[in-house]
């Protein structure tokens, strides 16, 4: 081996441009988040922006890194002294990183066409060897064309590389020898005397003859160390031996072997056959002739004749384009990488069928034992046929596999059955993608506090796994979990402000990219019909359907009325709803305003629920003509919408058509009810209505949960004179009924009733538990007007709750809420002002805040000049960051590296302050007696006896003396 070389003095040169580019990894990074970022667009995912933006601050700043780490390298290309065709050529490139260890990236393309892509880790302050092997197909001469040494940043998504230059004309050029012939013939019997001056001596490895400089290939047994010691110049011994017969090779002894490529490829054989056997030979090729000699020195010469043969074979064109040696996997980054994707999946294996969370647990644990154990993969075709057969059994399960509960866990099962077929580094690296992307899907089910907290650390760890996976070569070892683990932890830390940055000014569309639902298994809430026993369902459920916000007061208990749907089609069973045209009913405005912020829980259920009449509503509802307000596209996530609303007067103009529809009953249902209500078709309406709710006070009705099952027939009359026992729908139900048999038209309205009201943040909670349903008559010159008969048989249900009213249906207020009440009323209060600031911040509170701040409208020019601004104050920290961690943390080393700094010359490892003082001064002699000043500062900082705190201070100014010359100087 050759003793390794210094690197030589290439400092003080004008210094290489760099070159910052994406890999492989950073280009499939930035499509994730292009992905992400148009995800949250069109689904208005609010917080999956903060995700977004955080993963995009990362790219950011570890461009940053890169290019710091590739300003501080300095490299040298040794080549080989030759190589054989068809084998390899093995280039040595010497880096060096003065100021911390930097993981790096090699790439050279040579003359025959190929490129090779190296990735090493350079310990800071050492001259790292790395070996590049390079493809010699042809006999000839073999040139690297380009040469660049690339930084790395820690996850290896950013290139910063320096393109280096050849220091010699010939370049990185390598003779490349003919591959001897496979079983040659012997070597001709061809002696040849010796004749001449020096006759009686030839070149050989018996006696030394004298001393030459040394050249790349000498081995070290032939360097003479004495004069390296003595001059520092590197000088190689050169040995002969005694003269005699020698053999001599000549070109016409191969002429049976054909073309000039199996001539050549036999006199390499028979060179190497005397090589061995320590005979001389002399060369005779066509155009050359090299004397006789022996010995290694001699047989590299002989060789170098026969590489420059001519005709050189035809130039040989790579398909392959840039290649790199296979990269296997690493197990501990391998088992770093299965922990963090198990993490990030844990919360849609939890959703998912029991089947997909047990088959994902045992895909994880097998390729986490295959690679302990150093196992096979399993089979593609295998993970195929389990991924064809789980697709259709999701698809069974779910109806689809476009939803959002289908399309989850069959993106959390694939991720799951790629580590199983995870072979090379390039796979990693991708399941890592994967499951980044599959951490954002978790949005679609909640945007609350602990969703942001389990995303933040799914990506800490994953971006810990791609930061051991920065350097996996054969012999280079894995960054330890805990380094990785902090330069993941540092890089999010320093991008929080970009994140935050955009987060808050980047713009927020108004509608979605594309309509298309995220469709899930339907969630509890309003039906769009109602028997005996949905709302009592409904009670059971704590589910939070919404939270209500008011602008101001609360509206009092009796005006907490939620409206949803209208039933008006019963056929005897079930009350429906009903699509009429015509004219809107009228609405007259006259009572108090309410303005309100609804955060609506994810239902699949089209209607908001508002009070009475809303004045305004939210972008993409509208109002129908029975007053429901629908939404166009149901809450797949948590959203926050904004309405106000005012008691009114509801169709006192209403149209003729729908009254007559609001009076009919399926024919022959329930006569003895029919015949109770047409005994006061002689009253006054509203006599009529007072008479229906006398008798339900005074009939002996209870309110519960229980009620016994009603027949299919007669079921109002079944009702009425048997059961005497419902929950709201069976009184709403009955009540109208009776009203139009009476001859008043009716219909029954579904929604909330209450809401409980939560001190710690002033808003009321409504539940699953309050739905409730009411009834509508309507009269003349009042319009529709609200009738709740369930009030009569328990007004507690208005002034309380529904427990409250299942307990004591007469109480007049709810009990006080007990310690752990409270608790989850606090915990709720948290849980909305979330909301409030990341869920509900969208196009209209962005609009609205810029309006504040004085910015003007998104994209204006005070916008963008501060949107400018912003991103490079967010910037700074890293920016200082990085430039801290480059400094040394001893004082007067510090000083001193920021010397080089200014200097633009960073310091060879090893070297003195005085051996660099006397390099710059070499170079820049108007520089000396500053760099004087500052090597006495730092002898008496370092070596003074007592506080060297005056000596720093000094030497802290003697480098801000120092000024750079220009380079025309």
């Amino acid at each position: 081996m050759a003793p390794r070389p210094t690197v030589p003095d290439a400092a003080l040169s004008p210094r290489p441009r760099l070159r910052l580019g994406l890999t492989q990894f950073g280009m499939s990074y930035l499509l994730l988040i292009l992905l992400t970022l148009i995800g949250c667009v069109n689904y208005d995912l609010s917080l999956g922006y903060g995700l977004t933006f955080l993963l995009a601050g990362v790219w950011v700043v570890t461009a940053g890194q890169a290019v710091r780490a590739a300003r501080s390298l300095s490299a040298r290309v040794v080549a080989p002294r030759s190589a054989v065709a068809g084998g390899e050529a093995r280039y040595t490139v010497y880096v060096t990183a003065p100021a911390r260890s930097t993981a790096l990236a090699v790439i050279v393309k040579t003359s025959q066409g190929d490129t090779r892509y190296v990735n090493a880790r350079v310990p800071a302050g050492t001259m790292h060897p790395v070996s590049v092997a390079v493809p010699a197909r042809l006999r000839g001469a073999l040139t690297l064309t380009s040469v660049r040494v690339g930084a790395l940043d820690a996850l290896a998504i950013w290139q910063a590389s320096l393109r280096l230059r050849p220091e010699s004309a010939d370049g990185w050029q390598v003779p490349v020898h003919p591959a001897p012939e496979p079983s040659a013939p012997p070597p001709p019997a061809r002696p040849h005397a010796a004749t001449g001056p020096g006759a009686r001596r030839v070149p050989g490895d018996e006696d030394f003859a004298g001393l030459r400089p040394y050249a790349p290939g000498d081995s070290p047994r032939q360097v003479s160390w004495r004069h390296v010691a003595r001059t520092g110049t590197l000088l190689t011994r050169e040995t002969d031996a005694a003269g005699g017969e020698a053999t001599v090779l000549d070109w016409h002894d191969t002429g049976g072997a054909g073309a000039p490529d199996a001539r050549v490829s036999r006199l390499a054989a028979w060179i190497a056959t005397l090589r061995a056997s320590g005979t001389p030979y002399a060369l005779r090729v066509p155009g050359l002739t090299v004397p006789a000699g022996a010995g290694d020195a001699h047989a590299e010469r002989a060789l170098d004749a026969l590489a420059g043969v001519t005709p050189l074979p035809p130039p040989f064109t790579s398909r392959v384009g840039r290649t790199s040696a296979p990269v296997g996997l690493n197990a501990a980054a391998m088992r770093s990488t299965v922990i963090a994707l198990a993490f990030a999946l844990a919360p849609a294996a939890l959703r998912a069928p029991w089947w997909v969370t047990a088959l994902i647990a045992g895909l994880l644990l097998h390729t986490d034992w295959r690679m302990q154990r150093g196992r096979a993969a399993i089979p593609t075709w295998v993970l195929g046929v389990v991924a064809g057969v789980s697709a259709a059994l999701l698809a069974g399960t779910y109806g689809t596999l476009l939803g959002r509960d289908a399309g989850t866990a069959l993106l959390a099962l694939l991720a799951a059955l790629k580590t199983a077929e995870t072979r090379t580094r390039r796979d990693a690296n991708l399941l890592i993608l994967l499951a980044l992307f599959v951490a954002s899907t978790h949005y679609f089910f909640g945007q609350g506090p602990l969703t942001a907290l389990h995303s933040v650390l799914a990506a800490w760890v994953l971006l810990t796994a791609a930061a051991r996976w920065t350097v996996t070569a054969p012999n280079e070892t894995v960054l330890p979990e805990g380094r990785a683990a902090r330069h993941a932890g540092v890089l999010m830390a320093l991008a929080m402000p970009l994140a935050l940055t955009l987060f808050v000014l980047f713009p927020r569309p108004s509608g979605p990219l594309w309509h298309l639902s995220v469709q899930g298994r339907a969630t509890t809430g309003l039906a769009n019909e109602i028997t005996a026993g949905e709302y009592s369902d409904l009670a059971q459920s704590r589910a939070v359907a919404f939270r209500a916000d008011f602008q101001g007061p609360v509206p009092p208990v009796a005006d907490r009325y939620w409206r949803g749907p209208v039933y008006e089609a019963y056929d005897g069973q079930r009350w429906r709803q009903v699509r009429q045209g015509g004219t809107s009913a009228s609405v007259d405005v006259s009572g108090p305003q309410w303005i309100y912020t609804l955060t609506m829980e994810p239902s699949s259920s089209p209607w908001l629920p508002v009070l009475d009449a809303p004045v305004t509503l939210p972008t993409g509802t509208f109002l129908t003509t029975n007053f429901q307000v629908i939404m166009l596209r149901p809450p797949a996530t948590r959203q926050r919408l904004t309405v106000q609303s005012r008691q009114a007067r509801l169709g006192v103009r209403e149209s003729g058509e729908r009254l007559r529809y609001d009076l009919t009953l399926p024919a022959g249902e329930s006569p003895r009810a029919v015949a109770l209500a047409a005994t006061w078709r002689t009253l006054e309406p509203e006599d009529r209505v007072q008479a229906a709710l006398t008798y339900l006070q005074q009939g002996g009705f209870t309110y519960t949960l229980s009620p016994p099952a009603l027949p299919q027939r007669d079921r109002v009359d079944a009702f009425l004179w048997g059961a005497k026992q419902g929950f709201c729908e069976h009184y709403a139900s009955a009540f109208t009924f009776l009203m139009r048999a009476a001859g008043i038209p009716a219909r029954i309205v579904g929604g909330y009733l209450g809401g409980e009201f939560n001190p710690d943040g002033g808003y009321l909670i409504v539940r699953q538990q309050d739905a409730h349903a009411w009834s509508e008559v309507w009269l003349a010159g009042q319009g529709w007007v609200r009738v709740d008969p369930t009030a009569l048989i328990a007004p507690a249900r208005v002034n309380a709750d529904v427990q409250t009213a299942l307990d004591s249906p007469l109480a007049t207020t709810a009990p006080a809420p007990g310690a752990l009440a409270r608790l989850q009323l606090r915990l709720d209060a948290v849980q909305n002002r979330w909301d409030d600031l990341v869920i509900g911040y969208g196009g209209e509170r962005q609009q609205s805040l810029l309006a504040r701040v004085g910015l003007g409208d998104v994209g204006g020019a005070r916008y963008s000049v501060a949107l400018l601004a912003l991103l490079a104050l967010a910037l700074l920290p890293a920016a200082l960051w990085r430039r801290r961690a480059s400094r040394p943390r001893d004082p007067a080393a510090r000083a001193l590296h920021d010397l080089t700094v200014r200097l633009r010359v960073p310091r060879d490892p090893g070297e003195t302050p005085t051996a660099y003082a006397a390099r710059v001064r070499g170079v820049w002699p108007t520089t000396g007696p500053a760099l004087e000043d500052v090597l006495h500062a730092y002898h008496a900082a370092r070596y003074a006896p007592g506080d060297p705190a005056a000596a720093l201070r000094d030497l802290r100014a003697a480098v801000r003396r120092v000024r750079r010359p220009s380079r025309t100087a």
